[in-house]
Formats: C-alpha cells, sequence, structure tokens
C-alpha cells in the first residue's frame, strides 16, 4: 500500500486538491491518500466553507500555523509539517499551486527525500516582486514531478533547464472541480440574496498588495468602481487584507449604494456569481482561468499574469494598474467590445486522471 499525503493551505489549493482526493478514492486498495491542511488560510470563510462545499473530508492533519509575515508562516509550516512527516512515512506528497504553504512543505519533504509533486508547476509572471513567483520557482526547481495546466509552463521548464521526463502536461485540475460544481451551483441563492440579476452586475476581487496596500491605488480603484456603479451593480466580497486596508485607509465612507461590499464567499455562491456576471474584475491567478472557461469579460488589474493561455485564447484582458485604462477596458467591455474566449486543450474536467494515473504508474515502478 502506497501513501501520498496532498497540502492545503490557502483557498485556491482545496479546488486543486479536492479532484486529486476522489480520484484516489477509487484506487485505495492500493494508495492511501491524506489530506494536510497547514492552516495558512484559517478563517472559516476562507477555509472550512471550501472543505464542505467541495465534499473533501476531514483533513487528517490540521497544523494551524494561522497568519504572519511570510518567514514566519513558512517556518512554522516547515516544522509542523516535518511532525508530520516523521509520523507517517509517506512515499510522496502533492504541493499545489504557489502559496507559502506549498514551498515549505516541499522543502522539508525533499530535506526527508520523500518526492515531491508539483500541480501547476511552470507558470510564471517573471515578478520577482511577487512572493508568489518565487514560491513557484522554487519548488519546480526540488520538485521530482511537474504536473503543468499550458503549454508555457512546458516552454518555461524547458528554458529553466528542467528534464522533460520530469514534466506532464495534463491540463487544469481548477477546472475539475468547477465542472463537478456547475450542477449544485444552478440550487445557489447569492444572486436573490444579493438582490442583482443574471448579466445585470460587475464581480470584483481585490488583494494583491500593489492594489490594496497604498490607499491612493485603492481609492483609485474605488472611486472608478463607484463610476460604473451608477449604471450597473457591483458586488465586491473583500478578501480580509483589502478589508484591513480599507478600514485603515478610512474608504468605507468612499463607497457608493451600489457597490455592494460583503464578506468572502463560499465557492458555490462565488462560481454562481462569476458566471452570471457581465464583467469580472480581478489580481486573482485562478479567477482569470475560471473566467476562461466559464466564457465571462474578465479584466486583470495587473501588469503581469502567470497564465498567459487565458489572454491567448481566453477572455483575460491585461490591463495593469494604471487608472485611466482601467477606466476605459470596463467601458469598452459594457459598450459591447468583447474578446470571443476558447477553453484552452485538456481543460476538460480529466485533469485528476491523468494527474492520479501518472503518478500509479510511477509508485508502482518504484
Amino acid at each position: 500500500m502506497k501513501k501520498i499525503i496532498s497540502v492545503v493551505g490557502a483557498r485556491p489549493n482545496f479546488m486543486k486538491v479536492a479532484p486529486i482526493h476522489f480520484e484516489f478514492e477509487k484506487h485505495k486498495h492500493i494508495v492511501k491518500h491524506l489530506i494536510c491542511h497547514t492552516g495558512q488560510h484559517y478563517d472559516e470563510k476562507m477555509s472550512k466553507v471550501f472543505f464542505d462545499e467541495l465534499g473533501l473530508p476531514h483533513p487528517d492533519f490540521d497544523l494551524g500555523v494561522g497568519s504572519g509575515s511570510h518567514a514566519v508562516q513558512t517556518a512554522g509550516i516547515m516544522i509542523e509539517f516535518e511532525k508530520v512527516l516523521q509520523q507517517e512515512k509517506p512515499d510522496l506528497i502533492i504541493v499545489v499551486g504557489d502559496v507559502n504553504s506549498t514551498i515549505a512543505c516541499s522543502l522539508v519533504a525533499k530535506k526527508m527525500n520523500i518526492a515531491v509533486a508539483h500541480v501547476e508547476a511552470g507558470l510564471r509572471s517573471f515578478d520577482k516582486t511577487m512572493p508568489e513567483e518565487i514560491n513557484r520557482v522554487l519548488t519546480d526547481v526540488i520538485s521530482d514531478y511537474l504536473f503543468v495546466s499550458e503549454n508555457s509552463g512546458i516552454i518555461n521548464l524547458i528554458r529553466e533547464g528542467v528534464a522533460e521526463n520530469k514534466m506532464f502536461l495534463v491540463g487544469n485540475v481548477m477546472i475539475d472541480s468547477l465542472i463537478n460544481s456547475l450542477q449544485k451551483v444552478e440550487g445557489s441563492q447569492i444572486l436573490e440574496r444579493l438582490q442583482v440579476k443574471r448579466g445585470d452586475y460587475l464581480l470584483v476581487t481585490l488583494h494583491r498588495p500593489c492594489n490594496v496596500d497604498n490607499k491612493h491605488s485603492l481609492s483609485a480603484i474605488i472611486n472608478i468602481l463607484n463610476k460604473h456603479a451608477k449604471n450597473h451593480r457591483i458586488i465586491f466580497p473583500v478578501h480580509p487584507r483589502t478589508k484591513l486596508s480599507i478600514i485603515n485607509f478610512d474608504l468605507y465612507k468612499e463607497i457608493s449604494e451600489n457597490l455592494i461590499i460583503s464578506d468572502p464567499i463560499g465557492y458555490l455562491d462565488f462560481i454562481c456569481l462569476s458566471k452570471n456576471a457581465i464583467l469580472i474584475l480581478t489580481d486573482s491567478g485562478g479567477i482569470q482561468e475560471e473566467s476562461t472557461f466559464l466564457n465571462v469579460q474578465c479584466i486583470t488589474l495587473r501588469d503581469n499574469t502567470e497564465r498567459p493561455v487565458t489572454i491567448e485564447l481566453g477572455t483575460n484582458h491585461l490591463i495593469g494598474t494604471d487608472m485611466k485604462k482601467i477606466d476605459q477596458a470596463i467601458k469598452n467591455i459594457l459598450d459591447g467590445n468583447v474578446k470571443k474566449g476558447t477553453i484552452p486543450p485538456l481543460w476538460d474536467g480529466k485533469t485528476a486522471e491523468r494527474i492520479c494515473s501518472k503518478l500509479l504508474e510511477i509508485l508502482s515502478k518504484n
């Protein structure tokens, strides 16, 4: 019996690990799959609700690390995860994405000579000021098996000198979760609760430091949202980091009535909001992918993206952080100037199946 531990830490990780867990459950006679939650996102709205809605079992290990600086959080995860590995002695660990939990657990495993598989490998923004970029690059360097969601990831890894027999283009596992959840999403009451109509509102998510840690930037974004809220309601589920900035900068008084501020929203309700929006404005990575699959126009408020396929094939518009350009891009899309997107190759709901099949093949040979 082989043993695999998958690591989840922050909100996007749950949607990536859920399909992998369910796929391994089909092979539980030959592999024991365990889930370790580092507690990087520990708030119920950012964590527990995702386990519940995705049908994941209670994690086998909950490290309860919580927040802190990058150094404090990474060190705390490493200390606690080492205890799990000493106790369980798995054959392999799976890390996903690019959060602190990803690099922390990879480092611990490699120093204990335990194989590491990185799901969503090879993505690059080429912006070393982003903590996520550091996490991605370093995790890929030390991982044994690299599962890639889009062709740009393969190109990046080859350019970095990674052996081609370590990398596998398998598609986007987060899209597996999205496809698996679409029927449940139909039962969401979020539109009624927020009193908005399908195709008659904008959806906004912001959490990157460049957008929310500076009073001038955040205030300018809110002013643009207020302007467009005169004609369309705008839903803005506020990330804890963004909420703290709005409070510290005393910006709540600047928010117009038609700009609906809410706490973080659960996965099914959020997909319902995404699916039925005219336009999404975001600085998140995963939402660029979900909007492309759902064929919803997306404006990304960043100067770069590690997911170029969402621009090349999808409905994503990479606009940057220039307020005039953001304002004009919103106007253009609302006036009907939209991108006709297509779904990228292998984003078909079978990515977890391909990942698990390859890992079971590798483990059987070892």
